[in-house]
């Protein structure tokens, strides 16, 4: 996924509607006691962190009003530390309060996905293992993390069920072998990337015999993968899932898989803390 394509920007627009439809509603009762005297606020970010979620961001505030000047001190994919200004912003107090809360929403989850994914990043970057993504996130979020996973230094997996094709234990049951699913899956769509999961070593060597251009590998155990390493020969992408924390990440790389995919950088995130404070 390119940073910011026309798709993301549409995406950002839309669930940006959606997500002020919910929060403001027929109006905010508390704002409207209030006089839109201009004032300055900054956003405040209280750990470290790596920053993702400006688009978002600075598209709330655009819907709730045309009158607030947003100057950011960091971009996209910039580490933050605990204590840093990330922007100023400067117009009436009463659209800076109505907007407050959900561009922070998107800014810390966001910026959540960015931080643990780099976490991974880091902790294989001895290695030539890159970090995946997965389809487990937060409903209505999945453009918004998959590119928070690319600012955190990840790599995209598949964005959806329709843009490639993932072949696993259900869909062989079904159909009655890996091999006969590759084979289909090549006739009916000969230029789409084709990935198959395996549970067991015997699975693996079906699998390489039948040439997908990925083997997911579920659930090995470090000396598995490492096996399953020999045993493919770099004839086929292998990738790691299943059980993967922080803790041992580093030892999944270490065997020579190509890819880890985790959920955990989408699903598992805990919002970083930022504050938006207004400046007197």
């Amino acid at each position: 996924m390119t940073k910011r394509s026309a798709l993301l920007n549409q995406d950002i627009e839309s669930i940006v509607g959606a997500a002020l439809r919910e929060d403001i509603g027929s109006g905010d009762k508390t704002v409207s006691l209030l006089r839109a005297d201009f004032i300055e606020a900054g956003v405040i970010s209280r750990e470290d962190a790596i920053l993702c979620g400006t688009a978002w961001f600075d598209e709330v505030f655009r819907q709730v009003t045309p009158d607030i000047e947003i100057n950011w001190r960091h971009s996209d994919g910039d580490a933050i530390i605990s204590g840093g200004l990330l922007c100023t912003l400067y117009g009436p107090v009463t659209g800076l309060l109505v907007g407050e809360r959900t561009a922070l929403n998107f800014l810390q989850t966001l910026s959540a996905t960015a931080t643990a994914t780099n976490q991974c990043v880091k902790a294989v970057a001895h290695t030539d293992c890159r970090i995946l993504d997965t389809r487990k996130t937060i409903p209505g979020l999945r453009i918004a993390q998959k590119y928070a996973v690319v600012c955190g230094g990840g790599v995209n997996h598949r964005s959806g069920l329709f843009d490639a094709i993932l072949i696993k234990e259900n869909h062989i049951s079904v159909i009655g072998s890996i091999g006969g699913a590759v084979v289909m899956a090549r006739e009916r769509y000969p230029d789409m990337f084709v990935e198959v999961e395996v549970e067991n070593l015997r699975e693996l060597e079906e699998a390489v015999d039948s040439a997908p251009d990925r083997i997911l590998l579920d659930n090995f155990s470090v000396d598995q993968l490492s096996t399953a390493c020999r045993l493919n020969c770099g004839r086929c992408q292998l990738e790691a899932s299943g059980n993967i924390s922080l803790e041992n990440i580093a030892e999944v790389a270490e065997t020579g898989v190509n890819y880890i995919s985790t959920g955990s950088i989408t699903k598992n995130i805990r919002a970083i803390d930022l504050s938006l404070c207004i400046r007197r």
